[in-house]
């Protein structure tokens, strides 16, 4: 199997398109009602849903991720072409021995759903994450 892209349902998503357009350029996809931008291997679509009402009140229930090697780079640029920020970069593991490596940073839409910028997770960012996990149960 492979997860290819995912679908943001919006009742204005013309709202949405203008945003990610600021952020990622103009759609690689666009046929009036829904829109698609190829990120990566990846795509990131918006389009009307009708069961979909105003702002998400759970933001965190669904995050979806871009990865990058330089998040404090990408940052930046989504910054100053207008992304609004939840989080600023950081390393989930800091104050933890063994630290991650990885930086992650959160943002949000129109809509109040939430994206990351983060780090690629290698086999020691895993271990890392998984020893993290172990010790908060």
């Amino acid at each position: 199997m492979n997860l290819n892209s995912i679908l943001i349902g919006s009742e204005n998503p013309q709202r949405l398109k203008d945003y990610y357009t600021k952020l990622f350029g103009a759609p690689t996809w666009d046929d009036g009602a829904y829109f698609g931008w190829q990120l990566g291997s990846g795509a990131i679509t918006v389009g009307p849903h009708d069961q979909v009402k105003g702002q998400n009140r759970e933001p965190g229930r669904i995050l979806w991720n871009i990865e990058t090697p330089d998040v404090q780079g990408e940052f930046k640029k989504l910054k100053a072409a207008g992304a609004t920020v939840v989080k600023e970069p950081y390393d989930p593991a800091e104050g933890n021995a063994d630290g991650s490596g990885m930086l992650i940073s959160t943002f949000s839409d129109p809509d109040n759903n939430y994206f990351q910028l983060m780090s690629p997770m290698d086999a020691a960012a895993y271990e890392a994450a998984e020893r993290m996990g172990a010790a908060k149960r």
